[in-house]
């Protein structure tokens, strides 16, 4: 007697849907583009870690997010940039993810986990990209959604850290959580560091949620986010806490093969910052409050549409763009006799809105691209009012000036395919960076170090040229040359030393330095980058990457101390490597290794941080297709990698070696 079975189950088509996006016009291969994958995403737990793999990327002070003050947290590519200020625009899925006040990207928002790449376009942005593209640009891409959970990561390491995150969602929704913990490390070691030092712990809560439908062939999608990143400055009483919202809405209707179509966004993205910071005794055994910024809400938002089509073999694309900032720092400072003694209210607003044209030509191995912007960049409404606490008495009001500035910028390339195997290239840029509302309102300090805000500060302006070779056979290989000039750069220019009272800034501390934002002339960089890729077999993956900068600062009328030196936090050599193997099918090893020469602290070249090398290691076990564990070490050799140096001399480093286990679901 035969069972009759049962019919099989119909196959069910699992459709991947991404955030709308319109087609690539053909002509960014002409430019130095790299892209950072998958493969490199999933084994950095930290966004910015991840990124510092390609040629060219520094973070501020070598300092990662599980570390740095959120408003060091940007990234600038080919060192040439003399402060924290972020140089590159970093986007996502067409909405910018700078913070609305400072400029700086709080990468705890941004999960590895949650992304399906990022691709980074080195040199001056025109075109689509706008302001902000200074150095470069960062292009992130929201992964696609998934039915059920897609992803789920818990991992524990040394110093009580942890991290655990997941991603899943259903037809249509994208929803992304993350959250991690650490006791930290102490940024100062050895017989310096004394009982006002501490550890630099942190916290952090990301989630994110997409929810998109097709409505009679228009894509529409809405993406909701928001975090909450805790601090510490390493130093008994200084904190820092940032958070944020932030909301966009997409419209648009792609071509169905190729370049064409529309797309029409809408973003907006609201935060606020509190951060302590404390002067710290000659001994290092005690600290006093310096100042309390209690509250900094700031809100940017914006508008960007483009339009596509094709013209004969060219394709191009036409759009606009506006982003409008608002933000008010609200502090506490001056401590005297155990209370602060004054208040102080700081703002403005700043209005950047341009309209462009980018246009390819993609003929087999010949592509030829272009781009033309203008741009109206305002800064208005700025008001500084400091008040006596006790008696409410205004002691300052210095509004600050309105100015207007209009800027055009383009972009050109050519990249000739003389076979499958090598290409030549070469492209020339102009772009621009506004001042940030931070820039231009808000002082800070670190320590018994002050720098003033500065709300005369003007646009920067970058202009390059380079010339590239690679190719694309079995090793995929490239190598750049170029030159760029950066005039009216923002630097943190050094006007005094402590002890003594300044104007505006008050009285500074021994030991301490007194610094202003200034345009300081301009700098000349010029340099070489390249990176290659391949693999042995099946068994064995490797990457390799370069980046040389020569910089020089001319300083000019306005800053001559500073002509011939070279610009603050910018290393002349970065080499980065990667290895991956496999020698069976379950067991997984890869290592990464990054060494970057001496840079220094400060803008007067006085500081000097030595050259730092770091090895990260990783070993792999799946147990299933979708299940796998492993073990992971931070800083394999345990090197000092000096990250800061203080007046007097005391060093800061980054995290000593870090070892870390996980369980991984992924599918």
């Amino acid at each position: 007697m035969f069972e009759t079975l049962p019919p099989s189950p119909p196959e069910v088509e699992v459709v991947i849907v991404h955030a709308p996006r319109l087609a690539p016009l053909g002509g960014e291969a002409a430019f130095s583009a790299v892209q950072v994958g998958p493969e490199i995403l999933k084994t950095q737990p930290r966004l910015d870690e991840a990124l510092k793999s390609a040629p060219g990327v520094s973070l501020f002070r070598r300092t990662g997010s599980g570390a740095a003050n959120p408003t060091t947290q940007g990234l600038s590519l080919r060192s040439i940039a003399p402060s924290g200020a972020g140089r590159a625009l970093v986007t996502l899925d067409g909405a910018p993810q700078n913070d609305p006040f400072g400029g700086w990207v709080i990468w705890s928002a941004l999960p590895s986990e949650g992304l399906d790449g990022a691709t980074i376009v080195r040199g001056a942005g025109a075109g689509p990209y706008g302001a902000g593209a200074l150095t470069g640009t960062v292009a992130l891409q929201e992964r696609g959604t998934v039915d059920g959970l897609g992803l789920a990561e818990v991992s524990y390491g040394e110093r009580d850290s942890y991290r655990v995150v997941a991603v899943g969602g259903g037809p249509g929704v994208l929803v992304t959580a993350a959250r991690s913990e650490s006791d930290g490390y102490y940024a100062v070691r050895g017989p310096r560091r004394g009982a006002a030092d501490q550890r630099l712990k942190f916290s952090d809560t990301s989630l994110a949620f997409r929810a998109q439908h097709d409505f009679g062939g228009v894509q529409t999608a809405l993406r909701l986010s928001g975090f909450q990143v805790r601090q510490g400055a390493g130093l008994s009483g200084a904190r820092s806490e940032a958070s944020g919202v932030s909301a966009a809405l997409t419209l648009a209707q792609p071509a169905s093969e190729g370049v064409g179509g529309w797309r029409l966004q809408g973003w907006v993205r609201m935060s606020d910052l509190e951060n302590s910071s404390v002067a710290v005794a000659a001994n290092r055994a005690t600290t006093t409050p310096a100042n309390e910024q209690y509250n900094t809400p700031a809100v940017g938002y914006g508008l960007n549409a483009a339009w596509q089509g094709q013209a004969g073999a060219a394709n191009w694309e036409l759009g606009t763009d506006i982003r409008l900032t608002d933000g008010t720092e609200r502090e506490r400072f001056r401590f005297m006799a155990g209370s602060f003694t004054r208040d102080r209210t700081a703002g403005g607003k700043t209005l950047v809105a341009g309209a462009y044209l980018e246009a390819a030509l993609d003929q087999g191995p010949l592509i030829l691209t272009g781009g033309v912007r203008l741009d109206r960049a305002r800064a208005y409404d700025a008001e500084r009012i400091e008040r006596d606490t006790a008696t409410g008495a205004i002691l300052l009001n210095a509004p600050g000036p309105n100015r207007s500035d209009t800027l055009p910028t383009g972009r050109v390339g050519i990249r000739y395919a003389l076979s499958e195997a090598f290409y030549v290239r070469s492209a020339a840029y102009a772009g621009f960076r506004a001042p940030t509302l931070n820039e231009l309102h808000r002082p800070f300090r670190v320590g018994n170090d002050i720098t003033e805000a500065n709300p005369n500060l003007k646009p920067e302006t970058l202009q390059g040229i380079e010339a590239g070779v690679g190719g694309d056979g079995p090793v995929h290989w490239g190598a750049t040359v170029f030159f760029n000039r950066l005039k009216d750069p923002i630097a943190n220019v050094t006007i005094g030393m402590g002890p003594g009272t300044f104007p505006t800034a008050g009285f500074v501390p021994a030991g301490g330095t007194l610094r202003q934002r200034q345009n300081a002339g301009e700098i000349e960089a010029w340099g070489v980058e390249a990176d290659s890729s391949g693999a042995f077999g099946d068994m064995i993956n490797w990457r390799a990457a370069l980046s040389y900068t020569d910089a020089e600062v001319h300083g000019g009328a306005k800053a001559p101390q500073l002509t011939g030196l070279r610009p603050a936090q910018t290393p002349r050599w970065t080499v980065t490597g990667g290895l991956d193997v496999r020698p069976t099918e379950a067991l997984s090893l890869s290592a990464d290794l990054r060494y970057e020469s001496m840079r220094f602290e400060d803008d007067l070249n006085s500081r000097r941080l030595s050259a730092g090398i770091s090895l990260n290691a990783r070993a792999t076990w799946r147990f299933a297709e979708d299940l796998e564990a492993y073990v992971a070490v931070e800083n394999l050799a345990d090197e000092k990698i000096e990250v800061g140096e203080t007046a007097d001399g005391v060093e800061s480093f980054a995290a000593p070696q870090t070892f870390r286990v996980g369980v991984t679901f992924r599918r």
